[in-house]
């Protein structure tokens, strides 16, 4: 997996040699965990601190004596990382709400999400149940009177989160699996603009903000990345480009929620800030945050941002300086493109969770959230690479796309191990206090996961106005 993930990374296959990975990360699944995990936070430090690393100054040689190692325990952790953060010393991990479970139905099993308000409202809605609590117990009752893809489908139909446990074979069978087939893990395309506009390099514009009175960030320190993720793996993603130096302000809309807890673990080292993109003024700002920016990561599902005249074209005319990474559930083709989804669904839908079971016939789950956490390592990567790719290609545009589906489907193509999938004694906080770091923030001292190879940040997450210094 590695070499893959390297050479869809446009890079250099030598480099590879440079890498030693000390121990085992503990995380015991039949499905190959460790390998994901391994390999995605490797070539992400390949992309920072390599040969040609993005964490580089420009000209300068990798630190030590050229060997990349990567001490799979601190992997291990990253990748438990939410489970582990505590505030004042507290345990602050938030889990999934009640609902957010596996649920037997009349023929099988179905996975739905309901942490978010408007995602357990439209689960009680495709139940015909009222949405409150009395409501909620008859939720067990409902579901068994019910078929899975039934389930599904009511649910997706509401706007929610669920879907049908299917086997991996269902799934590669489906129009949904058979769409992800021969997709990159990671597709990292550029865009030549001057092939586009028919013109040369000074047609490089600085729309709004003034964009060209800036020299662009050569690497990753200093570089301004403007991040509209939610969740894990977008955050944790543009959390790494914070330890490597970038400057990243995070963008929420003002009408959406997100848990506190989720806001304080991926929020290391960057700023925070609630923007209505929607409207006419806070679009005005995101054309001015764009014009400043030297990447974008955001995890809009396929083709939403073109509704708001922010498609891979219009970025590339009105922004060609800029590094875009995108994140999606379900990938950019076929007809679960345009759902939402998340790492827990992914499982469920894509045949991981049947893999994962009990010996009952109950359905299971990898032991870390290893489809986010891969995904942020991809996207940090991406853009580290982007970066890098650049500074010899001015009149280009990067784009990368990494899928969470996508991430299921290469676990599942492997050889499955029988190795036993619960004693995962690596994740012990015990064991791994020694990759926690003590952060301020306005919410208290967070204490987090250190950053993999990378300075520790200097704070938590800090709220901030939408603009850049």
């Amino acid at each position: 997996m590695l070499h893959q993930l390297w050479r869809d990374l446009r890079g250099d296959p030598a480099d590879l040699r440079t890498v030693r990975v000390g121990g085992t990360t503990g995380l015991a699944s039949p499905l190959p965990v460790e390998a994901l995990a391994v390999a995605t936070a490797t070539v992400h430090r390949l992309a920072a601190v390599g040969p040609s690393g993005a964490a580089l100054e420009v000209g300068s040689a990798p630190p030590g004596d050229g060997q990349l190692v990567l001490d799979a325990r601190h992997v291990a952790a990253d990748f438990a990382s939410e489970a582990l953060l505590r505030v004042d010393g507290r345990p602050a991990a938030g889990g999934f709400a009640p609902l957010s479970r596996f649920w037997p139905t009349s023929d099988g099993w179905v996975r739905v999400h309901a942490n978010y308000p408007h995602h357990r409202a439209a689960l009680l809605r495709a139940l015909e149940l009222d949405d409150d609590d009395r409501a909620a117990r008859a939720v067990p009752a409902a579901l068994l009177h019910l078929a899975a893809l039934d389930v599904e489908e009511r649910v997706v139909a509401q706007g929610g989160v669920a879907a049908a446990v299917r086997t991996p074979h269902e799934w590669v069978a489906s129009p949904m699996g058979a769409a992800l087939a021969g997709a990159p893990l990671v597709d990292l395309h550029c865009r030549d603009n001057d092939a586009a506009t028919g013109s040369g390099t000074d047609a490089v514009r600085p729309g709004p903000g003034g964009r060209r009175s800036r020299q662009l960030a050569r690497g990753v320190r200093g570089a301004r990345v403007l991040d509209l993720t939610r969740v894990i793996a977008g955050p944790t993603g543009t959390r790494a480009l914070a330890a490597w130096g970038a400057d990243v302000l995070r963008i929420d809309p003002p009408h959406l929620p997100e848990a506190e807890e989720s806001l304080l673990e991926t929020g290391s080292g960057k700023r925070w800030a609630r923007l209505d993109v929607a409207s006419g003024a806070g679009r005005q700002r995101l054309e001015e945050l764009l014009a400043g920016a030297d990447a974008l990561v955001h995890g809009y599902r396929p083709g939403a941002l073109a509704r708001l005249g922010l498609g891979e074209e219009e970025l590339a005319e009105r922004h060609p300086h800029l590094v875009v990474a995108s994140l999606s559930a379900w990938g950019t083709r076929g007809p679960w493109a345009q759902r939402r989804g998340f790492d827990s669904i992914v499982q469920a839908a894509s045949g991981v969770a049947v893999m994962t079971g009990a010996a009952d016939g109950s359905p299971g789950a990898l032991p870390v959230q290893a489809l986010d956490h891969a995904a942020g390592h991809l996207l940090a990567a991406a853009v580290l690479r982007g970066l890098v790719l650049r500074r010899s290609t001015p009149a280009t545009t990067w784009h990368a796309h990494v899928s969470l589906a996508g991430l299921a489907r290469w676990l599942l193509s492997q050889q499955v191990s029988s190795q036993a999938p619960a004693p995962a004694e690596g994740l012990r906080a015990s064991d791994l206090e020694r990759y926690l770091v003590d952060l301020p923030s306005p919410s208290g001292t967070v204490t987090v996961v250190r950053p993999l190879g990378a300075p520790v940040w200097q704070a938590g997450l800090t709220p901030s106005n939408p603009s850049w210094p």
